[in-house]
Formats: C-alpha cells, structure tokens, sequence
C-alpha cells in the first residue's frame, strides 16, 4: 500500500511538472470575456463589497455578518461549491480568561468525478477579519476589497468551469488522468494582532487550519496524504484596493506564477481593459504596473519573502507554495480609520479583480469556456464521483 501511494505521489509531482512548463495562456478573446465587477462593488449598495464594509472583529456581529454574507452568496449563486467552516478558539492578549472564536470559510470547487485527496486544488486566499482598533476600523484594503475580489473570481469562472468538466465528460475523455485541479477560497479570521503583532498574536486562523490541514490524513490510495499537500499553489491578497500600488514578486520559488500574472496585466492594460489605466480625453492617471518585477530573475534583485507577516506564514512553514500579492509599500491608510470604503480607489479595485479572475481562468485552462454564459450556466449531467518568529507582521519593508 505504501508503494502504491508513493506512485500517486510521484504520478502527482510529474503532473504539476507537466502543467507549469505546458501553461497555456488566455487568447485575447478569453481575456476580453474576463467580466468586471459592476455596481457589485459600489460601496454603498454593492451586493459584494458592502456587507464587508463593516467592523468584523473576531467573535462579533459584525464578524458573524460577514460569514452569513459568504455562506449565503456561495449558496444562492453558486450552489455547486461546497462550503466548510473550520472553528477554534483562543485566549487574546486583551482577552484574560475569556476564549475567543475563529471561524475560517473553506469553499471549493472540484472536478465532479474526483473524491477527496485525488484533486490538487488553486487556493485563493484572504482574511476576512478587521483589527481591534482603533474603534471602529473597516479594514477595506485589510482585507474587504479582496474578499470580494475572490467572491467575483468565483462567480466569473463557475460557468466557465462547468462547461469545460461537462465537455470532457461528453467526450469520453479519461478523466482519471487528464484533469484533477480545482479550486478552493479560504476566508481567513483573526489575522490581525488584538494588541501587537508576535507569533502567538496573530494569524489565529491561519495557524489552526494548517495545523489541521495536515493532521487529517486521506485515504492511503490518494494522490494526496492530506489537505495541505493537494495546494498547488496558495495565493494570497491583502492591502489591495488604494491607487497605484506596487506588488514585488517575494519568492522566488513562484516567480514563474508572478510573471504570468504580471504578463496578463500588461496585456489587460494593452488591450484598454484596465479602468485605472489613463484613457485618452480622460483625467491621466499614473499607468505605472501593479506587477513591476516579471523580470526580476534577471536583475539579481532580492527576493523580499519572509519579511512580511501574514497567513501564508503556518502554509509556507509545511512546505506550501506562495504567491503573496501585497503592495509595498502598504496603502497610505494602513491599520488607520480611513481604510474604509471612501478611500478606496475603486479603478483599482475592479482591476485588481479583473486581474486576479484572469489569472484563475488561465491557471484553470478555459480557455474557449469563458464566453460560455448562460449555456455553460444551465444544469447539466453532473459525473459520478469516482469510487466511493516575532516576525515584522505587516510592517513596512
């Protein structure tokens, strides 16, 4: 038995071999079928962004609102991901005896005809939480905008997706070997510190899914032995939302996922699809990259992972790959009271959103499926499944 999960493995790693040197990219077709957000982002009456625009600190209403607001567009809109919540508790340097909740959001799309541990899955990733103070804070940057980010990624591809499973399944495609990558969004709680940032005051959510994510074992014929080892590859969006940032590319072991990125950006902003971009007869805006350093590999520049504090951090620690997309230097109105809905930039928002749902659609390969529409949408033949460090914590580099 363990040589026969020691093939999986290895079937696995030559797979994700495979898969970074055949990366197929969006035409331009695909790219201009890529949606924008809308008025689902106004911040007054955005079904996406503004339930978000609240205080959601750990343990409160707010925060209890803000999970129902996940839970019940995943369910409504999107009825064929599933969705988990993952709870734990902890004592807080403000908490004295008192245990405070956490509650993490795990929801995933897979192929339809694969059973758990058989599907390397693209995680999409934010924390969902807002700091403790000062009184009142949002936290739009940190992090409501890109929640709903990953809510409009989510919704772009779902048709897509389902079209292209349906298709292989009617093309009598093997479907055991040819396609076993998914999509999981983690909503992340308690990444901000309640009192100061060290290693036991913060990322409480973080900490206790990866804990958990590698102690709970798959069935011994999986591909994978656990949750964390079928993460392909963990993305991770904070502080996005202000104008003109700039993203570095961190680690060097995802530069490649960087440049692809960074590639789909300078083709979205080529093709006039960026609504931060300056337009001609229009205000000029600064058309300065969000993604600067594609070429980073070249200059011999240092590669600034680790140096940040964030929920990547338990991940990257069990080997988990990393593309943290995080401006420095951070937004202006970092953990201050005007880090609310007024001083985003919403240009920027929709692109950052465009942005990241190009990245999945072409990390995905659907390529041909994104005009799919309503036709995708329908309901169709769903397939069988088969068989049953105090580290410097958000501070500025």
């Amino acid at each position: 038995m363990a040589m026969i999960r020691l093939l999986f493995q290895a079937i696995h790693l030559l797979l994700l071999a495979n898969f970074t040197i055949a990366y197929t990219t969006l035409s331009d077709d695909g790219l201009k079928a890529v949606p924008g957000p809308g008025d689902d982002f106004n911040i007054k009456t955005g079904k996406l962004l503004a339930p978000i625009l609240q205080p959601r600190v750990p343990g409160t209403p707010g925060s209890i609102a803000v999970q129902n607001h996940f839970i019940d567009f995943f369910k409504t809109n999107l009825p064929k991901w599933t969705i988990e919540l993952q709870n734990s508790t902890s004592k807080t340097p403000v908490s004295g005896d008192k245990e405070v909740p956490f509650v993490n959001l795990i929801i995933t799309r897979d192929p339809p005809w694969t059973t758990p541990g058989f599907s390397g899955r693209l995680n999409l990733v934010a924390h969902y939480d807002s700091k403790l103070t000062p009184h009142g804070f949002i936290g739009a940057t940190d992090s409501a905008a890109p929640c709903a980010m990953l809510m409009h990624a989510a919704r772009s591809v779902d048709a897509a997706l389902t079209a292209k499973w349906e298709k292989m399944h009617a093309d009598g495609m093997d479907l055991e070997f040819e396609d076993q990558q998914g999509i999981q969004i983690l909503f992340l709680d308690g990444e901000e510190a309640f009192k100061s940032w060290t290693d036991t005051d913060s990322i409480y959510g973080a900490r206790s899914l990866a804990a958990e994510m590698e102690s709970t074992a798959y069935a011994a014929h999986s591909t994978f032995h656990n949750a964390l080892s079928s993460i392909s590859l963990f993305v991770l969006l904070d502080l996005l939302g202000a104008k003109n940032p700039t993203v570095p590319s961190y680690f060097k072991t995802t530069h490649w996922a960087y440049s692809k990125m960074a590639k789909l950006e300078s083709r979205l902003r080529s093709m006039s699809l960026f609504e931060s971009a300056s337009k001609k007869g229009g205000s000029k805006r600064d058309d300065k990259p969000f993604l600067p350093e594609s070429d980073k590999e070249k200059t011999g520049d240092r590669w600034l992972g680790g140096m940040i504090g964030d929920d990547h951090e338990p991940f990257m620690e069990r080997g988990v790959d990393i593309l943290h997309i995080i401006p420095s230097p951070f937004p202006r109105v970092w953990h201050n009271r005007e880090d609310d809905g007024e001083h985003l930039d919403l240009p920027t928002v929709a692109d950052w959103s465009k942005l990241v749902t190009a990245f999945v659609a072409e990390w995905m390969e659907l390529e041909g499926f994104m005009k799919a529409g309503e036709e995708a949408a329908k309901p169709g033949r769903e397939v069988e499944p088969r068989g049953n460090q105090q580290d410097t914590g958000k501070s500025e580099l």
